[in-house]
């Protein structure tokens, strides 16, 4: 088998300054988010904040010597960044057949939102972007665009509700928090997003987890070097999220529920399945009495509405069910996929930001899964992200290079 194009279950979109600007309604175009040329520097501006969009996240078509982390304007980015028929010719360069989209104004799961004082004009930009998201991109481009939503965090039933409303219109996925309680909301062992769950679980939704979504990526000193921390971060992070889900007792209330790891890699999955195992043996009942603090845990769950976790419940076979991870390079988690499972991991390009692989994302998949038999090929660079997330990917025949 010769892979040819895959799906990129990770990738951004720079919004175009257009968006909220011809989304919004026209009362609030002057308070919702628009772009600022001051000179010859630009930024977002949104009630009392100024937002630039750092060079690492748009590296698109540029050498690794040119990377910047310092402030640039649309000027200085690839129109595939921002504009969807750019975005797809680009793809096409890249043999991307399909892409889910995560946001940047807004961040990852839309925190900027969920930070503004005027909710009302929040939760219509929400609205403004998942639209943008269905039209433009997804509707244009049947097929080309997992359509993945935010949703209004500070507000469990208005996300509801906007669930089913972007269901109806075809979206397949939200991008939720790693970690809510850094954003200053309740944990996800509280029955505070009860109505989040029940309703992605009906629409068929993944909650799509963007490391660095709780706006706190971990790191073990103020002063630990850049190069450390991004080499540490990503894991450190999504591992504390997957033993969070693991334990929470939700996908047994929840039993349809799947979330995906966004850009966590995998090769780290083993060890903490095997470590969730052995204090599941070995300390569970105990653990089963108190908190990691020796309160009382069966009064601390009852206080807060969590779910329980049942003692007897089969940490693979949850994994297996209900976690799915995803990797840009990974050639060690590759070599463990007998113990992940062929089902379990997708593939991703992250166009346009500095961990890309794009244009040369297809060379390299074929490089790293050239040992595998074809079908494992298949299902982790386009079958698994078309089950998962219930989508049919673009036919690729019918594509124009």
């Amino acid at each position: 088998m010769t892979l040819n194009w895959f799906v990129s279950v990770d990738d951004h979109l720079i919004e175009p300054a257009r968006l909220w600007q011809e989304r919004l309604p026209a009362r609030w175009r002057d308070t919702g988010p628009r772009i600022v040329r001051e000179g010859t520097s630009e930024f977002w501006l949104y009630e009392d904040r100024q937002i630039v969009t750092t060079g690492l996240n748009a590296v698109a078509g540029k050498k690794r010597e040119e990377f910047t982390p310092e402030p640039i304007t649309y000027e200085d980015m690839r129109p595939g960044c921002y504009e969807p028929e750019a975005r797809v010719a680009d793809m096409n360069q890249g043999f991307v057949l399909s892409s889910l989209l995560f946001p940047s104004f807004p961040r990852y799961c839309g925190q900027v939102f969920n930070e503004a004082k005027d909710k009302e004009l929040a939760l219509l930009c929400v609205q403004a972007w998942n639209d943008f998201i269905l039209e433009e991109l997804a509707g244009a481009h049947p097929g080309r665009f997992i359509p993945m939503m935010i949703i209004p965090l500070w507000d469990p039933r208005a996300a509801a509700a906007e669930i089913e409303r972007t269901a109806a219109l075809g979206a397949r996925s939200i991008a939720f928090s790693e970690n809510p309680t850094k954003l200053g909301l309740p944990s996800i062992h509280t029955d505070y997003w009860h109505p989040v769950w029940r309703a992605a679980e009906e629409a068929g939704f993944v909650l799509s987890m963007h490391v660095g979504s709780s706006s706190n990526l971990i790191r073990t000193s103020d002063d630990m070097p850049t190069l450390a921390f991004m080499a540490y971060s990503a894991a450190a992070n999504q591992a504390g999220t997957l033993l969070d889900w693991l334990f929470s007792g939700n996908f047994d209330l929840f039993p349809r529920l799947k979330i995906a790891l966004s850009e966590g890699s995998i090769g780290w999955i083993p060890y903490f399945l095997e470590r969730a195992e052995q204090v599941v043996d070995k300390q569970r009942f105990w653990a089963s009495r108190f908190d990691i603090d020796m309160n009382a845990s069966h009064e601390r769950g009852e206080a807060k509405g969590a779910a329980t976790f049942d003692l007897d419940t089969d940490i693979r076979r949850l994994f297996k069910d209900h976690v799915f991870g995803t990797f840009i390079d990974d050639q060690a988690g590759l070599r463990l996929l007998d113990i992940i499972g062929e089902d379990n991991v997708m593939l991703e390009c992250d166009y346009p930001h500095s961990d890309s692989t794009w244009p040369e994302s297809i060379s390299l998949a074929r490089k790293w899964l050239g040992h595998l038999p074809d079908e494992v090929q298949y299902k982790i660079a386009i079958g698994n992200a078309a089950r998962v997330y219930g989508f049919t990917p673009a036919d690729p025949a019918t594509i124009s290079i």
